[in-house]
């Protein structure tokens, strides 16, 4: 809001005249408009925490499947055992699972995004056509290991094309100071004396 407010107000003072005012108002709701809809730190870092907790979830999910227990105990072991964001997640999941809610909404309590949506296709598969959801789990969860260490690996690269720019910024004006400068006055001072 106050973001919205200063936007609002510096275009108001730089615009000037009868239009500054109303551009500045466009502008302000516009900026309050697009900074509301964003996720709140708290939201932020409860998603990373649900997608880094994800994977090992997923496994944990298999293994209570293939020891025999159905995926509404599966679900609440696993929940009570990971506790967090995830944990209170699956805790939910079982709820609606014992009572009586088909997969693809009793799996959609563990919110949204890409590796959610894979555990809740995975599950929703599973009911429909029989297929085994300890096997899909499980391959769900090497791939969401996968695409972390891809996602680590693209930032660690984009890190070092990254601070290429800082150094050029140093070290050419530095090179071309010490470098070139005296090189061209020489050049320039022999070229005047004759």
């Amino acid at each position: 809001m106050i973001a919205g407010a200063g936007a609002a107000t510096v275009l108001a003072i730089a615009v000037g005249g009868w239009s500054g005012p109303v551009l500045g108002a466009v502008a302000g709701l516009g900026a309050y408009v697009v900074l509301a809809r964003q996720p709140s730190a708290a939201a932020r870092a409860e998603t990373r925490r649900v997608n880094a907790d994800l994977p090992c979830a997923a496994d944990l999910l298999a293994a209570a499947l293939r020891a025999g227990a159905p995926p509404d105990v599966a679900s609440r072991c696993v929940g009570v055992a990971l506790g967090g964001p995830l944990g209170d997640r699956l805790v939910r999941v079982d709820r609606a699972l014992r009572l009586g809610a088909p997969a693809g909404e009793a799996w959609s309590y563990l919110g949204d995004g890409p590796g959610v949506a894979r555990v809740t296709a995975a599950a929703v598969r599973s009911q429909h056509s029989g297929a085994a959801f300890a096997g899909a789990l499980t391959r769900v969860a090497d791939d969401l290991r996968t695409d972390h260490l891809m996602a680590a690996d693209a930032a660690a690269r984009r890190a070092g094309v990254l601070i290429v720019l800082p150094l050029g910024l140093c070290f050419l004006p530095a090179f071309v100071l010490a470098g070139l400068v005296p090189v061209i006055a020489a050049v320039l001072g022999d070229v005047l004396s004759r």
